[in-house]
């Protein structure tokens, strides 16, 4: 494996390979979640970058940006392990100029859920994936289903800016109780970790009621509300379709339940597809 942490040696090490590029781009503090985003990505290419990079302005100004959890001689070992091509590790001053051409969310759909609730969070984010995608020049890019409006936005800015790029939608990971995994994960303590379960138990009661016939958005969302109530704040739960327009009653196979909420310290999210 290569370390690069310069756009320079990132496309000089590029020189050398031929054949499919996968590529994967994360914020550190690797999990399974994101091995399993490596590891599909290794058997589905010819070569595989990952790149290790805490975004500063896909976060808000109250936001834990200078607490993210960095682990970078972890992290380095897990691509080693995993088979990891080429760990790009580059500095803000690499990624940034002081006065930089901006990108901009949707209007509606990078301005609803996630983006009301995070103003200016998905503008920052498309920004730093569209410069790492141009930068891997990737055949394939791997993004989890658990950043469901994120995986969205993504796809949608490809499509629009015809980015030569395939992006490869992947299942959440869960913990052996049933939570999705987050590098955030780590601010739970004591109790807390089991209350954070009740986002998977509320996805959980919604699934059992659709599959019992049940399609009507508002009753389901109050079952939902039930289950969560043991987090510290709900800040929305919302049945979509796939195009993250709010439905009235679910329809199978183009539907996305998703929800928020506080305990503790982390904001976590989940989601399941119908």
């Amino acid at each position: 494996m290569v370390i690069v942490k310069t756009i320079e040696a990132l496309q000089e090490v590029q020189k050398k390979l031929s054949g499919a590029i996968g590529f994967v781009p994360t914020m550190g503090a690797l999990h399974h979640g994101h091995l399993s985003l490596i590891q599909q990505a290794r058997k589905e290419n010819d070569h595989l970058i990952v790149s290790i990079f805490v975004n500063p302005t896909q976060f808000l100004e109250d936001e834990d940006l200078d607490a993210y959890p960095r682990k970078d001689a972890a992290d380095i070992k897990i691509c080693e392990l995993a088979g990891v091509d080429i760990l790009f590790m580059p500095t803000i001053d690499v990624m940034y100029e002081e006065d930089e051409l901006c990108i901009g969310a949707p209007a509606i759909r990078g301005y609803v859920l996630e983006g009301e609730k995070r103003p200016g969070h998905f503008d920052g984010m498309l920004q730093i994936v569209m410069k790492l995608l141009n930068l891997s020049s990737a055949t394939n890019a791997y993004f989890g289903k658990k950043d469901a409006q994120q995986l969205a936005l993504i796809t949608q800015m490809v499509k629009n800016y015809f980015m030569d790029v395939n992006i490869i939608a992947c299942d959440i990971v869960r913990d052996e109780n049933g939570l999705a995994l987050s590098s955030r994960n780590v601010y739970l303590e004591g109790e807390e970790k089991q209350r954070a379960l009740s986002l998977a138990r509320s996805l959980k009661r919604a699934t059992k009621l659709i599959m019992a016939g049940e399609k009507n958005v508002e009753l389901i969302k109050k079952e939902m509300l039930l289950v969560l109530k043991d987090t510290d704040e709900v800040e929305y739960v919302a049945i979509v379709d796939r195009e993250f327009n709010a439905l009235e009653r679910v329809e199978i196979g183009n539907t996305i339940i998703l929800v928020a909420a506080w305990v503790g310290k982390p904001r976590l999210i989940d989601n399941i597809w119908i």
